[in-house]
């Protein structure tokens, strides 16, 4: 079994042994699990807060508190230790994928190059350039560069490796607040929303009605591309949901919509309640709650994201 060593400790990851449904590795929760070990050097623990809006409790799991400013550090650590390390590592997003990779390759001691598109928002490069990564502005090129020797080329979520990387979001959760009886979570390309639905509990699927990749997928029974046009795109604007992600969801997730209004409110409302400064993808989730659109008698909502400008 092949095995990483991750750089500063004397810690070696085995390598999971994925489960195979239709040909396609996936993740199970205890690969979710291991993930939370590997992990545990160089993420945060982030803060659970437990609330009360309009009369109802609820839980609010603040990974937008993690380096990087969002969760995708989680996976693209655990893609990384959960084999030998690359000589060099890439990606193409212009999001918050890019910063979480550009992120924990420096944290791993790794070279890093993030191919992104023109029109990637300057909140979020800015950031990526700032980790020390090589940013490019030309996402189509990213293949091909991955193709040199010791490349390691990280999907921003059709990876096994990665989906159990975002699931320890929920494995946090599950220890912290054990009593939580639902997740809800903001959806792009579903890594994190898979890896959360490994736990068990019931799991909301939310997303803009205009960015609906899985909505859309579990409609067509496949994954189906999307078009995408909402103010939460640049966080949530996958244009089909990943491959990985959907063998895991199915059966698994209740999909939910809300409008642009009712996420741009959500956000709002968690400075004005709280103090908490999200970007609009992140509040997603509370906001499919507050419109009574999810079940529990304890939800846990996780704010997944803080990469923009605030401007309230």
């Amino acid at each position: 079994m092949d095995a990483a060593r991750d750089p500063g400790t004397s810690v070696v990851t085995p390598a999971p042994a994925w489960r195979t449904v239709g040909g396609m590795s996936t993740p199970t929760w205890e690969d979710v699990l291991k993930a939370a070990e590997a992990v545990h050097p160089f993420v945060r623990r982030t803060p659970v807060l437990r609330a009360e809006v309009d009369g109802r409790p609820l839980v609010l799991k603040l990974e937008h508190l993690q380096r990087s400013g969002s969760f995708k550090l989680r996976g693209a650590v655990n893609a990384l230790v959960s084999g030998p390390l690359p000589e060099r590592v890439l990606t193409a997003s212009g999001g918050n994928h890019g910063l979480g990779l550009a992120t924990a390759a420096s944290l791993l001691n790794l070279p890093a190059t993030v191919y992104v598109p023109e029109s990637a928002p300057q909140a979020k490069t800015a950031r990526i350039e700032a980790t020390g990564a090589k940013l490019i502005r030309h996402g189509a090129k990213a293949l091909e560069a991955a193709s040199e020797p010791g490349t390691r080329y990280l999907h921003a979520y059709d990876d096994p490796a990665v989906v159990a990387g975002q699931g320890t979001v929920a494995a946090e959760v599950v220890e912290d607040a054990p009593d939580v009886d639902a997740f809800l979570v903001a959806v792009g390309g579903g890594g994190l929303v898979a890896g959360t639905s490994l736990a068990g509990v019931p799991t909301f699927a939310v997303e803009p009605e205009r960015c609906r990749a899985l909505n859309a997928a579990l409609a067509a029974g496949a994954p189906v591309d999307v078009e995408i046009d909402s103010v939460a795109a640049s966080a949530l604007g996958a244009t089909r949901i990943g491959s990985v992600p959907f063998e895991v969801l199915q059966g698994r997730v209740t999909s939910v919509l809300v409008s642009d209004a009712e996420l741009l409110a959500a956000r709002d409302r968690l400075w004005e309640e709280f103090r908490l400064a999200v970007e609009p993808a992140a509040a997603v989730p509370f906001a499919a709650w507050l419109a009574g659109r999810t079940e529990g008698e304890l939800p846990c909502v996780i704010l997944c994201g803080a990469n923009s400008e605030w401007t309230p």
